[in-house]
């Protein structure tokens, strides 16, 4: 018996493809838990901000802090940090991402991480390339991951900066880093750029029609926080059935699937990831629900302007008045 909350980054269709969406949603589960809930809390955000709601409620919700500038990306440096292993006992520390960027008609766009496979082979090599460029610039590199990298710059932490889903899909120029240490992360940036140009990983990508590794992500500064301890969570590669049971404790679970399709605007294979969560997700919380395994359930869903909350308990399950429902994923 415990709460369980239910992230679902993308899980609100835009007001403009809301009416033709979800007559093609089957998924009977989530609307009966839409339909049963309480009221819905409804948080507006602004849709050119640096961040997208999801973004920002998850930053609060794990306990990552952000000391920098109001308009910026949530502080998430450490807490990822600290996901990945590593620590930091002092400093301003950024988060880092190798992308993709290509150009539109005359501009620069941000390619979805997610489409840029990238092996562990590959992001060493680009990492020891980029590291005498940090370490000339004075500033710290660290590898967590594959796709995620992490820097040290104490003199940049007033820089704001945007998460790289905000950003995706647009011209990026306006949601480069602004403020005290732009100019200098762009030079940064460019001799890394220009690093990566030749280099034989990128070569062997293009060979393959993979798209080339040519720029770095920064984003989402925060202060050391010596032994900070942060909420935990799970994800998709998760199931109902690997939940512990019979345990008070609270649950939190980001359910990330339909990001790319929604950024891609692919509203097909959004529909179709919507199915698989009905399967994998939607039903079995139900089922739980419904047999008491579950006390309390919150389903957070947004996109890029909104966030919307939905909570129910087992008793919710007896509004009969309240037949199942999507109605309430609309704009």
């Amino acid at each position: 018996m415990r709460h369980i909350e239910i992230l679902l980054p993308f899980g609100l269709p835009p007001p403009e493809m809301a009416a033709d969406l979800l007559p093609n949603l089957q998924t009977p589960a989530l609307a009966t838990l839409l339909a049963k809930a309480g009221k819905p809390a409804t948080r507006a955000s602004d849709p050119f901000a640096r961040h997208l709601p999801h973004e920002s409620w998850l930053a609060q919700r794990l306990g990552a802090e952000d000391h920098g500038p109001a308009d910026s990306a949530p502080g998430m440096a450490i807490e990822r940090m600290h996901r990945h292993g590593l620590s930091a006992a002092e400093g301003t520390w950024f988060l880092l991402h190798p992308v993709h960027i290509h150009i539109a008609r005359d501009h620069l766009v941000l390619t979805d991480r997610r489409r840029l496979p990238l092996g562990e082979a590959e992001s060493r090599a680009l990492f020891a390339a980029a590291l005498p460029i940090f370490e000339a610039a004075g500033k710290t590199l660290q590898y967590g991951a594959a796709d995620t990298w992490f820097m040290r710059a104490d003199d940049w932490r007033e820089l704001r900066t945007t998460t790289p889903d905000a950003a995706c899909g647009h011209n990026i120029d306006i949601w480069m880093p602004k403020g005290d240490g732009e100019r200098a992360w762009r030079k940064l940036q460019n001799e890394v750029q220009m690093e990566w140009h030749a280099h034989p990983v990128n070569a062997e990508r293009e060979a393959r029609r993979d798209p080339p590794v040519n720029s770095l992500w920064l984003w989402g500064a925060a202060q050391a926080q010596g032994n900070a301890s942060f909420a935990s969570f799970l994800d998709e590669t998760a199931s109902p059935a690997s939940l512990p049971a019979g345990t008070e404790d609270d649950c939190l679970i980001v359910l990330d699937s339909l990001s790319e399709p929604a950024l891609a605007q692919e509203w097909g294979g959004w529909l179709e990831r919507m199915h698989a969560l009905e399967q994998a997700w939607f039903a079995p919380l139900l089922h739980g629900l419904q047999g008491g395994n579950i006390a309390r359930l919150t389903l957070i869903a947004g996109h890029n302007a909104m966030l919307r909350e939905f909570t129910l308990g087992k008793r919710s399950l007896m509004k009969f008045w309240a037949p199942p429902s999507l109605a309430r994923l609309l704009p």
